[in-house]
């Protein structure tokens, strides 16, 4: 049985799963879905659209009348893969539309594939949809379609991903995200929640509440508040503010039915409001923060233009520990940024010994077109880049296993993924998100679970990144 790797692109959302049952003549529409969470709940949105207007969502080239392809442009090696995806789209099918991160530099799509029919950037929804008009004209049954449809997903029914916000106002020198999505915009408070309400209602287990900077969640609306009500509780006003925000999703279900997991969240002082909420076990909320602490070392940080205290970071890291002993950090890391030195690195190396995060994910520096970081001195050799890449998750890799193997002996609530024809069960435990995180397996006993289901497991063996155990009797 393969065990997660420890190289996964932690900025790659799960493989999109498609319902694939046409009825006769109906306008069927491709979809390619890249990049990150966020890229695949706006290819969610669009869907969903396409959908109500009585189009079929395809899986394959072959069946399709035309092809979206929602791409990524985070780093080179994503706009490769996107350019990449495009070509195959065209050589496959011909129609093809792009849309996503990409799509916010057209020339740089049409200068190498200029067959294609339309390019929009993020978000840009409306003129996505005019392209497939365009291409496909709708062609919707009146007694099937034109309804109010519920929300198309692209992930297992049982997790569903919640973006709060769009856009950034960071300015990290090796990001181009803002020059893309823009600045800061967040949902307003009561549109989240009753998103996630229905996505609960619909029997969704997990929400992974995902943004560009979900710590500065209602910042650029001043915290405004909205009335909120509940359909099992009293109404009342919200702030749209990420401390609000999470104590309501706590509120959705009860701990033992619903997770609520928090990603991309920067280690803003506020941050320690979020942490009794994870400690409450009355609360939905899990004990996990998903922050992008990128490195460890004071001057490197600076050459990032990113919040430089790293020394305080390791303070704050301490004091949610002693809030909530049972708290998971997730983050992600460059190594061979610009001006990076071997004692630069080896400060990092330290600073994880004393970090001790629990899961990580890495990235050599790479650049990107239009990113500021390019035009820095000191760029680094790629044997060196890749040496510390292996160090580093060398170590990374060490902290994980010693981890896991303190959690043999103890009893973990998880949650079902996938069970195999072996009757192998890949499950998570509260400690692992989907796809970046690592696995727990059951292998025996697993006749009658279903996936979406959450069990009890006591937990007998433990390797780096995963672990294995049985159901409690």
């Amino acid at each position: 049985m393969s065990t997660n790797p420890p190289n996964l692109r932690p900025d790659l959302a799960p493989k999109p799963m498609f319902d694939v049952t046409p009825r006769t003549g109906q306008p069927t529409i491709g979809m390619v879905s890249l990049g990150c969470p966020k890229a695949l709940v706006d290819s969610e949105r669009i869907l969903t659209r396409l959908r109500a207007e009585g189009y079929q969502i395809g899986s394959d080239y072959a069946g399709a009348d035309a092809v979206i392809v929602n791409t990524c442009g985070f780093l080179d090696s994503a706009k490769a893969e996107s350019l990449e995806a495009i070509g195959e789209a065209l050589n496959e099918n011909g129609k093809v539309i792009v849309t996503g991160c990409l799509g916010a530099d057209p020339e740089y799509i049409t200068g190498v594939h200029p067959k294609v029919l339309a390019v929009t950037g993020p978000h840009q929804y409306e003129q996505v949809l005019d392209a497939v008009h365009g291409a496909v004209p709708p062609a919707p049954d009146p007694f099937i379609d034109l309804l109010p449809a519920s929300g198309v997903s692209l992930t297992p029914r049982h997790f569903s991903y919640l973006k709060i916000s769009e856009g950034c106002n960071h300015a990290c020198k090796f990001c181009i995200i803002p020059d893309m999505r823009g600045k800061l915009q967040s949902r307003p408070v009561h549109a989240v929640l009753r998103e996630a309400e229905k996505l609960v209602e619909a029997g969704v287990k997990e929400l992974l509440v995902i943004s560009q900077d979900t710590s500065a969640y209602g910042l650029d609306r001043r915290y405004d508040t909205h009335p909120w009500a509940p359909k099992n509780g009293d109404a009342r006003e919200v702030r749209s503010h990420i401390t609000d925000l999470t104590r309501e999703l706590g509120q959705l279900g009860a701990a033992d039915d619903l997770w609520v997991r928090l990603h991309y969240v920067y280690p803003y002082p506020h941050v320690r409001e979020l942490i009794p909420l994870m400690a409450d076990a009355s609360s939905a909320v899990l004990p996990y923060l998903d922050i992008p602490f990128q490195h460890g070392h004071p001057d490197v940080l600076k050459r990032m233009a990113r919040p430089a205290a790293s020394a305080k970071v390791l303070d704050e890291i301490a004091a949610w520990r002693a809030d909530c002993p049972e708290i998971t950090l997730r983050s992600t890391f460059i190594v061979g940024y610009p001006g990076e030195t071997e004692a630069e690195f080896q400060y990092l190396l330290d600073w994880m010994d004393e970090a001790q995060l629990d899961r990580v994910g890495c990235f050599k520096y790479e650049n990107v077109d239009g990113a500021r970081s390019n035009a820095l001195d000191g760029h680094v050799d790629e044997e060196v880049k890749q040496d510390r890449w292996n160090r580093f998750m060398e170590k990374a890799q060490a902290i994980s296993e010693a981890k896991l193997a303190a959690k043999v002996g103890t009893v973990q609530q998880v949650i079902v993924d996938d069970i195999d024809e072996d009757g192998i069960a890949t499950c998570r435990t509260k400690a692992d998100a989907p796809e970046i995180d690592g696995n727990l397996f059951i292998d025996e006993g697993t006749e009658g679970l279903s996936v979406g289901d959450l069990v009890t497991v006591d937990v007998d063996e433990a390797g780096e990144y995963d672990l294995w155990g049985f159901i409690r009797k």
